[in-house]
């Protein structure tokens, strides 16, 4: 059964282009979750009799592992079609200006001239000065492809907020509450009330890069779409740059993941921290009742946030917590009911980043909360690329950079679950 398992699982979990294989996944991870529950509760029943079956337990932990990897295929492919609805084909939206600078980009790409390429930036409003000693910025089509796998592959976009901006700082407001107001009869004189209290957040975008390489004879072939190589050879550099930033950067010269700032127990909670919740256990979850902690967790979130809230955890952590039964002997978490669903924790969406801690002695290996209102990515305008023939010689380097920011905008929204007693 295992080995069947395995053998359909490297023909499906392929993502295609168009995420159109995402059905034929949804069916292998019904089976999938089903053969998994079935040797779970084999391996349960040995452990009540307290004799584990080793070979029970391998089994167990097999299915499970070809579970995790159907359910992030199956997210892939639901979100490469959302991407390719959001991103749409690209295009010059009809502008001339804009066709005649993506030609004059194309030609200097492929042979180094610029034809006027800065001035061409200007008239095509991609910026508003000629800057050409710090390279060129890419067409509007070729920079929707890069965002839009980006896009795809960065669980952190897909859950957070995205903003373009076009300055290097982005200033948030946030109320903190303090207006008066009360109940007044219709000829009553009204009072003045007091004036809310503002908080000031401010978001810097930061810089990153990629130095892909090709050869010329590459470049001279008019067939390679630019947009398209261009994405491909960035995307892995600046998915894993960013996706690791939005969950653990420091903010000193990348964006500020949301783990990085000050925790406090959510008993105790206050503006400018995140709150949490122990596992009870210091090391690990629970021996006893581990779901316990999930529950607690979900609850520690507002009602009116836990409306569009989700879990985020890593796939080892989700390993665990998929074996995971409340009360009534139900697992917490659930396959997706249809082919476009989700997997779910407590009926809310779980997506799984690995750039998420694992369980250990005061880790947060899981959140849960509402990371649209909760986490704000920047996404500075404009993707600039240099063309360097001259340092790798015979090959054409394209040093590309992007301008990237990202903080915590609400910290109501975003609680943690803490590995550990208190």
């Amino acid at each position: 059964m295992n080995m069947l398992l395995n053998t359909r699982a490297r023909g499906l979990v392929g993502v295609r282009a168009d995420g159109s294989n995402a059905p034929a996944i949804f069916e292998e991870l019904k089976r999938t979750v089903e053969a998994f529950k079935a040797s779970h509760e084999e391996q349960l029943k040995g452990i009540d009799k307290k004799f584990a079956d080793v070979v029970q337990t391998e089994q167990v932990n097999k299915i499970n592992a070809e579970i995790s990897t159907l359910t992030k295929a199956l997210d892939d492919c639901n979100a490469m079609i959302a991407a390719l609805k959001i991103g749409g084909a690209g295009g010059n939206d009809g502008d001339p200006a804009q066709k005649e600078h993506t030609d004059a980009f194309n030609k200097w790409f492929r042979k180094g001239v610029d034809n006027g390429l800065s001035d061409l930036e200007v008239k095509a409003s991609l910026t508003s000065q000629s800057d050409p000693d710090g390279g060129f910025l890419v067409p509007k089509e070729t920079e929707r492809t890069i965002d839009r796998v980006l896009g795809t592959v960065s669980v952190m976009r897909q859950l957070a907020t995205v903003m373009p901006i076009g300055t290097s700082t982005y200033n948030k407001f946030v109320s903190m509450g303090g207006a008066g107001a009360g109940w007044v009869g219709e000829e009553e004189a009204r009072q003045e009330t007091n004036t809310p209290t503002l908080r000031e957040l401010v978001f810097t975008v930061m810089e990153m890069y990629a130095n892909p390489a090709t050869t010329q004879r590459m470049l001279d072939d008019g067939i390679v779409d630019i947009a398209a190589w261009l994405a491909d050879e960035v995307q892995t550099t600046f998915a894993e740059l960013e996706g690791a930033a939005f969950v653990a950067g420091d903010g000193n010269k990348r964006p500020r993941g949301f783990l990085s700032y000050e925790t406090v127990a959510n008993s105790s909670y206050a503006w400018g921290k995140l709150g949490y919740t122990p596992s009870g256990a210091a090391a690990d979850f629970a021996s006893s009742a581990p779901a316990d902690a999930l529950i607690n967790l979900y609850y520690s979130l507002k009602q009116g946030m836990r409306n569009n809230a989700s879990f985020l955890t890593s796939d080892p952590v989700m390993g665990s917590i998929r074996k995971m039964k409340d009360g009534q002997g139900n697992y917490l978490w659930k396959a997706p009911d249809e082919a476009a669903g989700v997997t779910t924790i407590l009926g809310k969406p779980v997506l799984t980043d690995d750039n998420m801690p694992a369980v250990a002695a005061g880790t947060f290996p899981v959140s849960f909360g509402d990371f649209k209102r909760g986490y704000l990515i920047l996404d500075r305008l404009g993707i600039r690329v240099l063309r360097d023939p001259y340092t790798n010689k015979p090959k054409v380097n394209f040093y590309t950079t992007k301008r990237v920011g990202g903080g915590v905008a609400n910290f109501e929204a975003i609680k943690l679950l803490k590995i550990g007693t208190s």
